[in-house]
């Protein structure tokens, strides 16, 4: 059917080295970059905190006032609003020490009667202190390029008083659906022969849940011409993801338009579902032919297209998902190929669903994840523990 299959990890590892990640930039403020990956290592404008501070709510004192205190001979000292040898100022956690303070003693080891305060517990000098930063010094890096931004980095920054940082633009994702047969989900009377468009929705949605901007355009038909007017309309955007025509019949032309606009870096993989998925390079943009088979587009969007889209958009990898489960009944892999078993998870137990129809689009939501079977392996046996890698 196809010139070459090739090998599903030398696919990827091809297409992945063909393109290089972008540069483009934009400064935010600071409460829209949950998510986002810093375009540059930020220091420290300030020390945080910037002024020697009680930790706890209690008294400050100076800590040799405090020697030989103890549960059965508590060290009195007197309350004032300026510290000496024998008193101490009440505090509140955060609040600035007082000059000649050094640490504070925590409440819950006093009693106060009115003007006099016993102490309970000796302590040492710096004792329930936050000096100077303490927190993050003036100077330091405290968050590197690269890094995804998460809620407490966020706050890190705003306790530094950061208003704007830069970080790196979301990738522009446009998703052409292609195929006669396809018609939009407003058409209320389907007719024989007439599919809804679903993978482009999918990929679409997919996209926005790993960070990018999808633009997902309307069908195109199963023309040469058409296919390659939509390509060259949208080469703004930073990556370009196709569904349907990969496969070698009469009107599967999206890898040959593909190849004389650019490079057909890959057409036939060894991957099951998901063989006809075809890769190239437009312009030094990566292109993605998915399967029009709604379950090998998936699984060509999940092998091929998140880790595409992650290195054009710079975000960190992250470890796929992965419970461990009893499998139910025997799944089949196929010989050469890289095979994804659907499964649901019940009670320790995986459950396979439909695993050989590739257009059994059900099947997929019904499913927890997918057992993966590598390609020199002809199944996993029931009662066999397997790694059920989880699709959300």
């Amino acid at each position: 059917m196809f010139k070459k299959r090739t090998n599903a990890k030398e696919a990827k590892e091809l297409f992945l080295n063909s393109f290089q990640p972008f540069l483009k930039i934009e400064n935010l403020p600071i409460e829209e970059c949950d998510g986002r990956i810093i375009a540059e290592n930020i220091n420290a404008g300030i020390n945080v905190p910037h002024y020697r501070r009680a930790a706890m709510d209690g008294f400050a004192v100076r800590a040799s006032d405090t020697l030989g205190a103890g549960t059965g001979s508590p060290v009195i000292l007197r309350l004032s609003d300026n510290i000496e040898s024998g008193t101490c100022m009440r505090v509140h956690t955060g609040s600035p020490m007082p000059q000649g303070a050094d640490a504070v003693v925590m409440m819950e080891d006093t009693v106060l009667n009115e003007d006099k305060v016993e102490i309970f517990s000796q302590i040492h000098p710096f004792k329930n202190v936050g000096e100077i930063g303490e927190d993050v010094r003036k100077g330091e890096i405290i968050l590197n390029e690269g890094r995804m931004l998460r809620p407490c980095d966020i706050a890190v920054l705003a306790s530094l008083g950061t208003g704007k940082i830069k970080v790196f633009k979301k990738p522009l994702v446009v998703i052409i659906p292609t195929g006669e047969e396809l018609v939009p989900r407003n058409k209320k009377n389907l007719e024989e022969g007439d599919v809804y468009e679903t993978n482009g929705l999918m990929s679409a949605m997919y996209i926005r849940k790993w960070g990018g901007i999808p633009q997902l355009l309307d069908i195109v038909t199963d023309s040469p011409e058409k296919i390659k007017e939509a390509i060259i309309s949208n080469l703004d955007a930073d990556m370009v993801i196709t569904s349907g025509g990969t496969s070698v019949g009469k009107r599967d032309y999206v890898p040959a338009v593909v190849g004389s606009m650019g490079k057909l870096l890959v057409h036939g993989v060894g991957i099951s579902p998901g063989k006809p998925t075809a890769l190239g390079i437009i312009n030094n943009k990566p292109v993605i032919c998915m399967p029009g088979y709604p379950v090998a587009g998936i699984v060509a969007l999940f092998y091929f297209g998140k880790s595409a889209f992650r290195k054009l958009g710079r975000i960190p990898d992250e470890p796929e998902r992965i419970v461990r489960a009893v499998l139910s009944e025997k799944i089949a892999g196929r010989t050469g190929y890289v095979t994804y078993s659907r499964v649901k998870i019940d009670n320790g137990r995986a459950i396979p669903l439909a695993t050989m129809g590739a257009g059994i689009l059900s099947s997929v939501s019904k499913a927890d994840g997918f057992v993966i079977i590598p390609e020199n392996i002809e199944g996993r046996n029931a009662g066999e523990e397997v790694e059920v890698v989880l699709i959300e």
